[in-house]
């Protein structure tokens, strides 16, 4: 297939388009400055800006442009930034495929679990309800975004957890570890919907080939909590893991980020996903761990 990929500089889209090519599949990368080769294409997604003729040229389009959650304080400007990037770019996208003589058959657009707000105690599919909160209500209005898409084109919302591997939010929680200041947040039996990077583009290649549409998890199929992913990486990498940090404390530095990111308890499961045949090669969150650390040394890092 031909693929175009927005956001593919990121720590996922990077992985992503390595992955895509590998498989064969041609990707032409949306960048944010003139157009350097044949596999580019300029765009703004601020401004609306693209050249929507490219959508003739393609068979597939994968969106995973959007403002970091990982960029840390969410300040009432940055709130704003993480919903207007999305909306945006997933507008714009959209836009440029209604305007195409022939649609991309496949929208891909990248989704999160935040959806589900904080649910602890329940067990979420794609059929749950929204949640509450400001990433329910960010998550809503982008997924809404997406499906302004043709309706000739398939259009899949995956909704993806804390992606385990070598960047985003990861590489915050790597860094304190290896620093010797890792320990339990809130009471840490909060559920992390987690999910490997390898499986994450996996499922993402899979998905291209589906005939699913709508929202679909990606979160790994062993639920595990934030003190055992937390606790997990510790003891791989031969550090103590005994700094509590009290759910006050937590809420005082960062706010809304640290209710909707770290102490929000959701146990999702990937029901539509391993119901389509898709296989994880990363069955626990200890299996992702170890895959992130093992691909690390081999860049040396």
């Amino acid at each position: 297939m031909r693929v175009l990929v927005a956001g593919a500089s990121g720590f996922i889209g990077g992985a992503l388009v390595a992955r895509l090519t590998g498989s064969g599949h041609e990707v032409v990368r949306l960048v944010r400055r003139r157009a350097a080769s044949s596999d580019e294409s300029s765009w703004s997604p601020a401004a609306g800006i693209i050249d929507f003729t490219v959508m003739d040229r393609v068979d597939a389009v994968v969106n995973l442009s959007g403002a970091s959650l990982a960029h840390l304080p969410w300040t009432k400007r940055y709130r704003e930034e993480i919903l207007a990037s999305r909306i945006t770019a997933t507008r714009t996208l959209a836009d440029a495929m209604r305007k195409a003589r022939r649609p991309p058959a496949v929208f891909l657009s990248a989704s999160a679990v935040g959806y589900y707000g904080d649910r602890p105690a329940e067990l979420l599919t794609e059929h749950s309800a929204g949640g509450s909160g400001f990433l329910a209500e960010v998550v809503e209005r982008w997924e809404r975004a997406a499906h302004l898409a043709p309706d000739e084109t398939r259009t899949v919302t995956f909704r993806s957890g804390i992606v385990i591997g070598a960047g985003g939010a990861m590489r915050r929680i790597a860094l304190l570890t290896k620093l010797g200041l890792a320990g339990r947040l809130g009471t840490g039996g909060q559920h992390w919907p987690w999910i490997g990077l390898d499986d994450e583009v996996r499922a993402i290649e899979h998905l291209l080939d589906s005939t699913l549409s709508g929202p679909v998890n990606l979160a790994g199929p062993t639920p595990a909590t934030a003190d055992r992913i937390m606790s997990s990486l510790a003891a791989r990498l031969h550090r103590p893991y005994a700094i509590p940090v009290s759910e006050r404390v937590l809420e005082a530095a960062l706010g809304v980020a640290a209710q909707e990111l770290l102490l929000a308890s959701q146990k999702v499961k990937p029901e539509r996903l391993l119901r389509d045949g898709f296989r994880f090669d990363a069955e626990t969150c200890e299996d992702a761990i170890d895959a992130m650390l093992s691909a690390s040394r081999g860049r040396g890092r």
